[in-house]
């Protein structure tokens, strides 16, 4: 049986939400009723309400404390599109043209080539090394937190490890891997990096060792992979890329960018 239609002045408050560009709504979960009744009664009005409306997509955020709408639209043909620690967001296409972007395709780390004035770099050998009893040094590094740049992402990665801190001197190598974790592809970006202090302070809980490894005897080693091997001579070899402030583009929170070394022409009003 059919729940009871609500009164209008509640009907009017909630599933409510806000266009977009592309001929969108966005709910957020506030909108949400706090029960799965009212949803439940709601819904079948509201989803007539938008097709009639001419709205091609409809995104919904459910939060987990009311994780209970989410069988109710499952019911009214949404779908998962990703989720989060706290939240869950949904779709349903009003249209079979609508196009729903992809979520987050990739994962970006960032690995430090820390190499002192006197040729010694500064390199960890992990914990978790899967079966190897023997060392297998690596460039200190990780995964970057959402939202942080790059230059102090590896920076921060580089002390959390080693506990040394560094300056961030140039974008050395650029890796785009399509098999990194959870079917998603990665980006790992390699930097070279100038020390600040020099006593290691290690993580005991991801690093079993870390040291200051003469540069001649790391690219020697037999436990170091060629791929490192490669990074290291690339990063002593190479200007490479340095960050670079572009006056066009003036939120440096926003945007962050890396060029050959100047000299070269800077055009901003050929620049959109």
């Amino acid at each position: 049986m059919d729940a009871a239609p609500l009164p209008l002045p509640f009907r009017s408050m909630t599933l409510q939400g806000r266009t977009n560009a592309f001929n969108g709504l966005e709910i957020d979960g506030e909108a949400i009723p706090a029960e799965e009744v009212e949803l439940r009664a709601l819904f079948p009005s509201r989803m007539a309400q938008w097709r009639e409306d001419g709205l091609s997509l409809i995104w919904l955020r459910v939060p987990l404390a009311k994780s209970f709408a989410i069988p109710a639209a499952v019911e009214q043909g949404f779908v998962f599109h990703h989720s989060q620690a706290d939240y869950v967001m949904l779709t349903c296409a009003l249209e079979p043209r609508a196009f729903i972007p992809p979520y987050a395709t990739h994962f970006v780390g960032a690995g430090g080539v820390v190499l002192d004035s006197r040729q010694r770099l500064l390199v960890v050998n992990e914990r978790f090394r899967g079966n190897r009893s023997e060392p297998f040094w690596k460039l200190p590094g990780g995964l970057l937190d959402p939202g942080e740049h790059l230059e102090a992402g590896v920076r921060r990665e580089v002390l959390e490890e080693t506990g040394i801190e560094t300056r961030f001197d140039r974008l050395v190598v650029a890796w785009h891997n399509h098999r990194y974790q959870f079917g998603k592809s990665g980006f790992y970006m390699v930097c070279r990096l100038t020390p600040l202090t020099f006593d290691i302070r290690k993580d005991d809980f991801e690093i079993d060792d870390c040291c200051w490894m003469p540069l001649e005897e790391y690219l020697a080693s037999p436990h170091v992979a060629s791929f490192n091997r490669v990074i290291v001579e690339a990063a002593v070899a190479n200007p490479t890329l340095a960050e670079t402030v572009l006056p066009f583009y003036p939120d440096p929170d926003r945007h962050e960018f890396f060029f050959p070394p100047a000299p070269w022409p800077l055009a901003p009003e050929t620049v959109p």
